[in-house]
């Protein structure tokens, strides 16, 4: 029996492609998917995601590239789920196969019971989608790129206006409702962009670094946005992202992708818990640290150096001495700032092994 043929997962309502229905149990079902893109010194070229560019650039390969390599996830209904990683990783390619945008070299995808591997058409009844890039839309206003989007899901034009009209005032974005999307700055373009995914609403949301070029108005827009619709409707979302801080705060659960696996899947606590015990300490020095200090010689050999910020990761205790060995004596007058903490979801990344240059703040 091939990946395709397997029972899918059941969720309720069942057959209903794009019903407004509450729906429980597993909403997406990733079985062992793999992707492999060939040449890829070639450019990024249509059809090629940037996961193959960044992993060609890195590896400075001139073969095959494995974008994706046996992935298995499982999305429960009703929550907000990630992929974090850096770029580079395989989230966009493994989005675009979710989407139905992209066919796998094997395995299979279900969402809500349908096998979108085998019908890969049934993606746009069943989810709504924000990519990095949404250029189609840039010629038209940001409420005819709403109405529009809901007209291609199918909504009447007086139910489509309606559902504009309700998206465009919980968002804040009546006053820019008649300016073209090409004409908005990055954040608000993202913003009209977000809005237009919510017309004609789906059971599924993906959405792949939806709050970039936003500021924090915005961003507590998208947000609650997502929350109400998670209340009232039990919609659930997958989020792509490599923004740390965004993840800790969000997700109910999250899965770390490198090089193209999986390497781990959790809440962002329990993926913490993985270095629990442990903190992190960030030095920042004025110019140079003055490494002719023999205390700042000991730190040196244990800190990931950027410049001229250093961190050590290490236990309360030694933690307590670096402070004390850098805030007196001659360390202290060439110190600009310190900040001590507890792990984040990069420390967590890193412990499990991912690559060393770590994610965004």
């Amino acid at each position: 029996m091939s990946d395709t043929d397997r029972p899918a997962p059941q969720a309720g309502p069942q057959g209903d492609l794009g019903g407004t229905g509450r729906y429980t149990g597993q909403c997406c079902t990733v079985r062992d998917l793999a992707k492999t893109y060939r040449s890829p010194s070639r450019g990024l070229g249509r059809g090629r995601s940037r996961d193959a560019a960044a992993a060609g650039a890195e590896r400075g390969a001139t073969g095959e590239v494995r974008a994706n390599d046996g992935i298995d996830l499982d999305v429960r209904c009703g929550e907000i789920f990630g992929l974090l990683g850096p770029n580079g990783a395989g989230k966009s390619t493994l989005v675009r196969q979710l989407t139905g945008l992209l066919r796998p070299d094997r395995g299979s995808v279900h969402i809500l019971g349908h096998d979108i591997v085998r019908h890969p058409e049934r993606a746009a009844r069943l989810l709504a989608y924000l990519g990095q890039e949404s250029t189609a839309l840039d010629e038209l206003t940001v409420a005819l790129a709403a109405e529009t989007t809901g007209r291609l899901r199918g909504l009447t034009p007086a139910r489509a206006r309606g559902e504009t009209a309700d998206v465009l005032a919980e968002l804040g974005l009546e006053p820019i409702a008649h300016r073209p999307l090409a004409k908005l700055s990055g954040g608000q373009r993202r913003l009209a962009c977000f809005a237009a995914a919510l017309v004609g609403e789906r059971p599924l949301l993906v959405l792949d670094e939806p709050t970039t070029g936003m500021d924090p108005v915005a961003r507590r827009a998208v947000w609650s946005a997502v929350d109400r619709r998670r209340a009232e409707r039990g919609t659930t979302v997958l989020l792509v992202t490599h923004n740390v801080i965004e993840a800790e705060t969000v997700l109910d659960r999250v899965a770390v992708v490198d090089r193209g696996r999986v390497i781990a899947c959790d809440t962002p606590g329990g993926l913490k818990a993985l270095v629990d015990g442990d903190v992190r300490l960030d030095l920042v020095w004025r110019t140079e640290a003055p490494t002719d200090v023999p205390a700042v010689a000991r730190i040196a050999e244990q800190a990931e150096r950027s410049g001229r910020r250093w961190t050590v990761r290490t236990s309360p205790e030694q933690a307590r001495e670096l402070v004390t060995a850098v805030t007196t004596g001659p360390a202290f007058a060439a110190l600009d700032d310190f900040t001590l903490a507890t792990p984040s979801l990069e420390d967590a990344y890193l412990k499990l092994g991912g690559r060393g240059g770590g994610l965004a703040k």
